[in-house]
C-alpha cells in the first residue's frame, strides 16, 4: 500500500496487485446523510444519482456505453457518513475509467429535465424500500436510537424534500462538502505507477475547492421506541444497543462478539431460533460504526403468532450474553472465522480499494494484513467485557413493522441493563 498527495493536496492510496489483469478506481467523498441538515434531507443520495445523468462531454447514455464498451463496471453509493463513485475496468482501461469518472465529478450538468427524470426514480427507490418492510425497519431502529439526530436521517431522503431541491441546491452542497480535504481518490489492481500520477495529476490537478470541515456534533443513544403499521406477513424486528465508534481499539472484540450472537449460521440466536426452534427464516446480528458512534443490532422477521416467542429467547440469549460473556472456544473458534473471512476478502480488488478508501477517508491510517491478524489474535476476554458493558449500559432500542404493536406493548427496554457489568 502506499499513499501519495497530488501538488494541490489531494490525498491518493493506493495497491499494486500486479498479479491480476484488473483494475478498481473510486472516488471517495466524507459526506452523506449525517452532513445534511432536516431541510435537505437525501441531497447527498441525489447527486449520487446525478453525477451519471450527462457531462459537458457525455450524455447519460454516453457514460453507461464508456463503460459497457470495455467490458467493465461503473456505479456509486452514499451511506450515512460518506459517498463513492467507482469503476473496474481491465488494466489497460483504466485510463479511460479515470476521465469518465473525473468529468462526472468535476462537469456534471445537472440539466432541469435530467433532474425532475431522476427525482421520479428516487421516489420509485423510496416507494420499493417502503415496500421492502425488512429493509425500513433498520432505519426505525436508528432513529429510536439516535432521534432527531442527523445521523437518524434516511439516506434517500423523503419526497417532500426531494420536490423542493433544484440544480442550485445541488451544486451549493457540492461547493461545500466536495472538497479536497473531503476527498480520497483509491486504486487498487494492476496499474503503472509513473501513468496513475500522471493520469491522477492531468484529471484531478486543478481541483482547488477548499470549503470549511465539517464539525459533527455526537449523538445521544437514546433507547426509544418506534413502531411501523403496515400488512405484513411477518412481524419485522430490530433491537439496538450502544456500540462502537469506528476508530475504537476494540472493533476487533466487538465483531468477534457479534460474530458469537449473530453473525453467521453457527451463532447464538441462529441456532436457538431458527435452527433449533423453527421460529424464524431470517435471524441475525451487525455492528455498525461511524466517527463518533455505534449501534449493535438484533433482526429478526417472524410470523405474527411467534413474535412473543423470538422476543422472549432473543432477550434471554442477550441476557446471558450479557451476565456471562462469551466462552473460551466461542473467543478461539470468532477469531478463526475472522481472519478466514478478512483473508477471503483480499482476494477481491474490489474490497481492497473500498478497504483504502474508507480507511483514509475516516481514519487516517492503515495496518497490513499482519497488523490486522495481530490485532485479532491479541483480543482478550476482558476486551469482550469492555464490549458488552459499552451495550448494556443503556435500555436498548427497539422499532418494529408489521400489522400490530401489542406484543411490543409495555415492554420494559432497560430490562437487560444488568447491574454490576459497569
Amino acid at each position: 500500500m502506499r499513499r501519495l498527495q497530488l501538488k494541490n493536496g489531494l490525498r491518493v492510496v493506493l495497491e499494486k496487485i500486479p498479479t491480476c489483469r484488473s483494475v478498481s478506481f473510486g472516488i471517495w467523498v466524507k459526506t452523506g446523510s449525517r452532513n445534511e441538515t432536516a431541510g435537505i434531507n437525501g441531497i447527498s443520495h441525489f447527486i449520487e444519482h446525478m453525477l451519471f445523468k450527462g457531462t459537458e462531454r457525455f450524455s447519460a447514455k454516453d457514460i453507461a456505453e464508456q463503460f459497457d464498451a470495455i467490458g467493465g463496471n461503473v456505479n456509486a453509493f452514499t451511506s450515512k457518513e460518506y459517498t463513492c463513485y467507482y469503476a473496474k475496468v481491465l488494466d489497460e482501461h483504466l485510463p479511460i475509467a479515470v476521465d469518465v469518472l473525473s468529468d462526472m465529478f468535476f462537469r456534471s450538468l445537472f440539466d432541469e429535465g435530467e433532474l425532475a427524470k431522476e427525482k421520479n426514480v428516487i421516489l420509485e427507490e423510496i416507494s420499493m424500500y417502503e415496500d421492502t418492510p425488512d429493509d425500513m425497519v433498520h432505519d426505525l431502529v436508528t432513529e429510536a436510537a439516535y432521534g432527531s439526530h442527523p445521523l437518524a436521517y434516511p439516506i434517500l431522503g423523503t419526497e417532500e424534500r426531494l420536490s423542493g431541491m433544484g440544480p442550485r441546491d445541488l451544486r451549493d452542497y457540492m461547493k461545500e462538502k466536495y472538497t479536497i480535504s473531503n476527498t480520497v481518490i483509491s486504486v487498487a489492481g494492476n496499474f503503472d505507477d509513473q501513468l496513475i500520477t500522471e493520469l491522477l495529476e492531468h484529471h484531478f490537478g486543478a481541483f482547488s475547492e477548499e470549503g470549511s470541515p465539517s464539525v459533527l456534533e455526537a449523538p445521544d443513544f437514546l433507547g426509544g421506541l418506534r413502531y411501523h403499521k403496515k400488512k405484513t406477513e411477518q412481524n419485522h424486528i430490530c433491537l439496538s444497543f450502544q456500540g462502537l465508534p469506528i476508530d475504537d481499539d476494540r472493533q476487533y472484540a466487538m465483531v468477534l462478539l457479534n460474530n458469537a450472537l449473530g453473525g453467521g449460521m453457527s451463532s447464538r440466536l441462529f441456532q436457538e431460533i431458527r435452527e433449533k426452534r423453527g421460529l424464524a427464516y431470517s435471524v441475525y446480528s451487525y455492528h455498525s460504526s461511524h466517527a463518533d458512534s455505534g449501534l449493535f443490532t438484533v433482526y429478526a422477521g417472524t410470523a405474527p403468532k411467534q413474535t412473543k416467542d423470538v422476543l422472549e429467547l432473543t432477550k434471554e440469549i442477550l441476557h446471558e450474553t450479557a451476565v456471562k460473556g462469551l466462552s473460551e472456544s466461542e473467543l478461539k473458534k470468532g477469531k478463526e472465522q475472522l481472519k478466514g473471512s478478512l483473508i477471503l476478502s483480499l482476494e477481491s480488488i474490489g474490497s481492497r480499494m473500498n478497504r483504502l478508501g474508507k480507511n483514509e477517508l475516516m481514519l487516517g491510517k492503515h495496518y497490513t494484513l499482519d497488523q490486522m491478524i495481530e490485532r485479532i489474535e491479541a483480543v482478550q476476554m476482558s476486551d469482550i467485557r469492555y464490549v458488552i458493558d459499552k451495550m448494556f449500559e443503556h435500555p436498548y432500542s427497539l422499532a418494529m413493522v408489521g400489522g400490530s404493536d401489542k406484543v411490543i406493548h409495555g415492554l420494559r427496554r432497560d430490562e437487560l441493563v444488568v447491574s454490576g457489568t459497569n
